[in-house]
């Protein structure tokens, strides 16, 4: 019965997105999406969701410089870097290669480095995180990866790039939004939005058990919490927050 409900609203969902479907059955509304929908609405999504994360990502970073090498230098990538969300909560001189799989959060990004000041910008890589061949092994104390995990074709891939780019010691942050406990309302209406969600979110996962990877990844310790972020009347309020160390 519930699967039948599931099904029934799922197709309601869809007729409401119909225009859309149609876009991407006409080959317009990937690249459109990619280039400016997607960019526009995280850039203003951003902002939101700082502001209700501060405090987890204020208690996540805490702790960053502890992972500083020999010198005293934190040497940091960051995976799908987006519009920068995450520069301001980086400790002072830090410094920072970004990664991204286009150039499409560049005009964010620009503004994002610009406020942020504190920071060593080093390079910019336009790669996905299953593929980080331009970063040499063992070359970084930490990796940095928020609401990436979701909409990447690999989840193990990119955590064997992780590793193999982190030095013995180094530690991978990650904040990522999951699928909910299915007992409960919030992993009901995951399964209704799931694909038309995944369409109009370029590629957006809302069911992946991404804690279940990251157990399953060759980390030497893990420090993982499940927390609920308050983006209500959303199918994303459920998330996966911590460290783990090499």
């Amino acid at each position: 019965m519930a699967k039948a409900v599931v099904l029934f609203l799922r197709v309601c969902v869809q007729l409401l997105a119909l225009p859309i479907y149609l876009l991407s059955f006409l080959g317009i509304w990937d690249p459109f999406c990619k280039k400016i929908f997607f960019p526009f609405v995280m850039e203003k999504i951003t902002v939101s969701y700082n502001r209700r994360t501060s405090g987890h990502k204020q208690e996540l970073f805490c702790n960053l410089q502890e992972f500083a090498g020999s010198s005293g230098e934190l040497t940091l990538l960051e995976i799908g870097t987006g519009t920068g969300a995450n520069f301001q909560f980086y400790p002072p001189g830090c410094k920072i290669t970004c990664t991204d799989t286009t150039l499409n959060f560049q005009d964010g990004l620009a503004k994002s480095m610009a406020q942020n000041q504190h920071l060593q910008f080093q390079s910019f890589l336009v790669t996905p995180g299953e593929d980080l061949n331009q970063v040499a092994d063992s070359s970084m104390d930490a990796v940095v990866c928020t609401l990436v995990l979701c909409s990447v074709q690999s989840i193990e891939g990119v955590l064997k790039e992780v590793l193999r780019v982190l030095r013995t010691g180094g530690a991978f942050y990650f904040l990522e939004h999951v699928a909910a406990d299915p007992s409960s309302w919030s992993y009901f209406w995951q399964q209704v939005y799931y694909p038309t969600w995944k369409l109009v979110f370029d590629g957006c996962h809302l069911t992946r058990e991404t804690w279940k990877n990251l157990e399953q990844a060759k980390f030497s310790e893990i420090k993982l919490r499940h927390i609920q972020v308050p983006l209500y009347w959303t199918p994303v309020q459920s998330h996966i927050i911590g460290y783990a160390i090499k």
